[in-house]
C-alpha cells in the first residue's frame, strides 16, 4: 500500500485545518556547500560501493520538509499539526538533506543514505513543540514500518513519550535522537528526552578537530558524536543553508549512519545495529563524547566477534570485469614442438657424452698402442 495512503489512516494525520500563525523560514542561499563533515566522511567515495541505504525506511519526526526541494525525495508524510505540510522552520528541510539527499554531479552537497525512502511526519510549525504530538509521530513511525526514526528535539520526560519510545524499540526501530544543546536561559543544561531514554541512539555534537561542541548537552547520556558545527544541507525554497549548528544536526549524520547499517546487515536487530555504530566509534574524549565521533566506513564494513551468528562475512564488491582485449589469451600448449625438443636434447646429451668418453679413452688407447687390456 502506497506510504501516503497509511499516513492518512494514522489518528491525528490529516487534511490541514488551519494555517500555522507564522511560517516565515530564514531564506536560503541557492549554491549548494560541501562542509567538512561531508569531506571527513567521504561516503561517496568509501561507503556507497557497499551501500546507500536501500531497502530502509527513515522518518523524520521535525517541522516537515520542503517537498519541492530537487534534492530530497519524501515516500510519504503526515502532519500532526494540522497546519498543512510546509516546513516553517527550514529545521526539518535540512534534517532530511542530511541523511538522504539526492547526489547530482554538478552539485557540491549531498546526504548520507540517498538510497533510503523517507518520512515526513511533522510535529511542530515553531523551535517548541507540544511533546504530545511529538510522541503520536513516533508512534505513528513505527506503526508505519520505519526501520529508523530520527528525532533532532528535545523535550521533557513524558509518560506519553516515554511509551511511544518503548513502543518503537518493540517494533524494532532503531530511534536516533539529538542529545541537545545548553540551555540559553540560565546555562544550566537539562537532560533531553527521548535521548535520555534507555535504547535511544544519543548524539552529541563534535566540531571538525573532535572536540565536544561548547554548545553540546554534557547532561544527557551520550552514545556516540557526530559533526555538529558549520555544517550545510537543504533548506526550504528549493535552497540550502551553510553555518548550521547544534546536536539537531549532529544527529541526521547518525541516522544515515545507522541507515546504511540497516542495510548492510538486515538481520541485525535494533539493538545490535546500535552495537555496531556505538563499537565502530572512534575517538572518545571524556565527558559529553560516549564512544566518539561515529564512523560510517567501519560502521558497515568492520568485522565485530559478537556478531558472528548474524552478520555476513564482509567482502568488497567484485570488480568490475575488464574489457575484452586487455588480456591476451594464453596460447595453446605445443605437444610437438615439445616432443622435438625433447628428442633434440636428448641426442645433444648423447652426443656429449661420447665426445667427453672419446676424450677420456683415445690417450689411453695410444698408450697401450691400441692393445686390449688385460692382466699383466
Amino acid at each position: 500500500m502506497v506510504l501516503a495512503l497509511l499516513l492518512a489512516g494514522v489518528p491525528g494525520v490529516g487534511v490541514a485545518h488551519a494555517e500555522p500563525e507564522q511560517c516565515d523560514p530564514p531564506k536560503g542561499t541557492m549554491e549548494a556547500a560541501e562542509s567538512w563533515a561531508q569531506r571527513r566522511f567521504d561516503v561517496k567515495n568509501t561507503v556507497w560501493r557497499f551501500t546507500r541505504g536501500e531497502g530502509v525506511t527513515v522518518a523524520v519526526v521535525d517541522s516537515g520538509i520542503d517537498l519541492t526541494h530537487p534534492q530530497i525525495r519524501v515516500a510519504g508524510k503526515g502532519d500532526f499539526t494540522r497546519t498543512g505540510h510546509r516546513d516553517c522552520v527550514g529545521h526539518g528541510t535540512a534534517v532530511a538533506g542530511i541523511i538522504a539527499a539526492l547526489h547530482y554531479k554538478d552539485v557540491l552537497f549531498h546526504g548520507v543514505a540517498p538510497g533510503v525512502k523517507l518520512l515526513s511526519l511533522k510535529q511542530t510549525n515553531s523551535e517548541r513543540g507540544d511533546v504530545r504530538l511529538l510522541a503520536r509521530a513516533i508512534r505513528a513511525a513505527a506503526e508505519l514500518d520505519a526501520d529508523v526514526i530520527n528525532v533532532s528535539a528535545k523535550a521533557n520526560d513524558h509518560p506519553d513519550l516515554r511509551a511511544a519510545v518503548e513502543f518503537a524499540l518493540s517494533k524494532d526501530v532503531v530511534i536516533v535522537a539529538a542529545a541537545g544543546n545548553k540551555t540559553a536561559e540560565d546555562g544550566t543544561p537539562v537532560r533531553a528526552y527521548p535521548a535520555s531514554y534507555e535504547g535511544v541512539l544519543s548524539v552529541g555534537s563534535a566540531t571538525s578537530d573532535g572536540r565536544v561542541a561548547d554548545s553540546s548537552n554534557p547532561i544527557t547520556p551520550v552514545s556516540v558524536l557526530a559533526p555538529g558545527q558549520n555544517l550545510s544541507s537543504t533548506w526550504t525554497g528549493r535552497a540550502y543553508q551553510d553555518g548550521l549548528e547544534g546536536t539537531s544536526y549532529a544527529a541526521p549524520y547518525v541516522t544515515g549512519v545507522v541507515a546504511l547499517v540497516r542495510s548492510r546487515f538486515p538481520r541485525l536487530n535494533q539493538q545490535q545495529v546500535r552495537q555496531r555504530v556505538i563499537a565502530t566509534a572512534e575517538g572518545a574524549v571524556g565527558k559529553g563524547s560516549g564512544a566518539g565521533m561515529v564512523n560510517p566506513l567501519q560502521a558497515v564494513t568492520a568485522i565485530l566477534p559478537f556478531e558472528a551468528a548474524n552478520a555476513p562475512v564482509i567482502a568488497p564488491p567484485l570488480p568490475e570485469p575488464l574489457p575484452a582485449g586487455v588480456v591476451s589469451r594464453v596460447p595453446p600448449v605445443d605437444r610437438h614442438a615439445i616432443d622435438v625438443a625433447l628428442i633434440v636434447g636428448a641426442a645433444a646429451l648423447a652426443a656429449a657424452g661420447l665426445a667427453v668418453a672419446a676424450k677420456m679413452l683415445v690417450p689411453m688407447g695410444r698408450r697401450r698402442g691400441w692393445r686390449p687390456g688385460g692382466a699383466d
